[in-house]
C-alpha cells in the first residue's frame, strides 16, 4: 500500500565535529532531502558555516559523552518520523538514494532498516576482513530510540528490514587520523565499561590484554579473509587488534586510578 504524504517524508540527522573537509560531500549526497538536522560538537573549523550554507538546521552543543544521546537529540529536532542517521564522513550512494525514495513512496511495515555500510580504508574499499557490515541507521523515531554511549544500540519496537544499497564511509585518510580517533573512542569505551560493569575479574582483564588481541587479528586476517586485501588487510587486522588491547589497557588504568590505594591492591582486583 502506498504511503501517505506525511509518512513519505524523510529527515536526515548528521553528527559532526570539525568535519569541514568532508561534510559538504555528505550533505550533497542527500540534497533531495528537505529536512536536515546537524548536531555539532562545537566545531572550531568551518563545519557549521558549511552546514548552514547547505540549508541544514544546526544544533551546537558540547559532546555529552554518549553518541546515542546525540543521535536522539537530532531525531527529536527532526520534522519527520522517518530518520536517516549519518556521520559527517558518510556519503549516501546513488543506489541508496533510489532505494530510500522507493521505500518512502511505496510504504513499508518495518519500523527500522539495516543498511549496509561500505568502509574505505586509506583509499581502499574493504570487502573482507570483517569491516563490511550492516547497522541500524534508518528508522521511525516514533518506534525507536538509541541507548548506550559509544557502541550505541537502536531499540526498535517493530520489525527490521534490510537495504543492500550502501552508505559509503570514509572514516579517515591517514593512519594519524585513525590513531587519533581510536584513542578518543577507546577512552570513552573504557570509561563506559567501568561505569556499567565495575571492577571485572583479574583473569578476564588479563585475557583481553593478552590472548584476545591475537584472536582479533586471527579473525580479521584469516577467518574473515583479510589476507585477500593484501597489505590493507594486514595493516587493518593489526590495528584492530591494537585497538582491543588499548581499550582494555585504559580500563585497567581507570580501575587503578579510581580505586587505589585500597581496592587496587587487592588480589581480586584487575589492577593487582
Amino acid at each position: 500500500m502506498p504511503a501517505s504524504p506525511d509518512r513519505a517524508r524523510l529527515s536526515v540527522v548528521v553528527l559532526t565535529k570539525n568535519e569541514e573537509a568532508r561534510i559538504a560531500r555528505c550533505l550533497d549526497s542527500v540534497r533531495w532531502v528537505k529536512d536536515i538536522v546537524v548536531v555539532d560538537g562545537l566545531s572550531t573549523d568551518r563545519t557549521v558555516e558549511i552546514c548552514r550554507g547547505a540549508g541544514a538546521q544546526v544544533i551546537s552543543r558540547a559532546f555529552s559523552g554518549s553518541f546515542g544521546e546525540e543521535r536522539n537529540v537530532g531525531a527529536h529536532a527532526a520534522a519527520h518520523d522517518w530518520v536517516l542517521q549519518l556521520d559527517g564522513d558518510d556519503v549516501v550512494s546513488d543506489e541508496l538514494c533510489a532505494a530510500l525514495q522507493r521505500m518512502l513512496a511505496e510504504g513499508t511495515p518495518h519500523a527500522a532498516f539495516n543498511v549496509r555500510r561500505q568502509n574505505n580504508f586509506l583509499g581502499h574499499w574493504m570487502m573482507r576482513g570483517g569491516w563490511h557490515h550492516y547497522y541500524h541507521t534508518l528508522y521511525r523515531k516514533s518506534a525507536c530510540h538509541f541507548e548506550g554511549c559509544v557502541h550505541h544500540i537502536l531499540k526498535v519496537n517493530g520489525t527490521i528490514g534490510t537495504l543492500e544499497a550502501p552508505i559509503l564511509h570514509y572514516p579517515f585518510t591517514s593512519l594519524d587520523q585513525f590513531v587519533l580517533r581510536q584513542n578518543r573512542y577507546t577512552s570513552l569505551e573504557a570509561k563506559e565499561m567501568l561505569d556499567e560493569q565495575g571492577v571485572l575479574p583479574s583473569k578476564l582483564v588479563r585475557y583481553h590484554l593478552t590472548w584476545k588481541p591475537l584472536k582479533v587479528f586471527w579473525k580479521s586476517y584469516v577467518k574473515k579473509q583479510g589476507y585477500r586485501e593484501g597489505w590493507y588487510g594486514l595493516v587493518f587486522a593489526l590495528l584492530y587488534a591494537w585497538v582491543n588491547f588499548l581499550k582494555w589497557a585504559k580500563y585497567w588504568e581507570l580501575v587503578r586510578d579510581r580505586y587505589q590505594p585500597s581496592t587496587a591492591q587487592e588480589s581480586t582486583s584487575c589492577a593487582s
